[in-house]
């Protein structure tokens, strides 16, 4: 599932829009009073928020690792590590 398309409007999302968004649907979900079919879709959504905010921190480590300090101050890139 690694490869499922992130929907536009989350795909246009910071991370923290989108944390603050996977925590309310976790909330809902932990409550217990919605309906099978409305958890089932709201479900999907998490799944897919989920991996949206994955992505944007392996952007984000990525971009960092490209930048190692050297012990003088000054900065030298790195090649990004392996994410497997």
């Amino acid at each position: 599932m690694a490869d499922a398309k992130i929907p536009a409007d989350i795909a246009k999302m910071s991370f923290e829009e989108a944390m603050k968004e996977l925590e309310a649907i976790i909330d809902k979900l932990d409550g217990g009073d919605v309906p099978l079919e409305e958890s089932i879709t709201i479900y999907e959504r998490g799944a897919a928020l989920q991996r949206h905010c994955e992505d944007k921190l392996r952007q984000a480590e990525m971009r960092v690792q490209k930048i190692v300090a050297r012990a003088d101050g000054t900065a030298e890139r790195a090649e990004p590590t392996s994410f497997e």
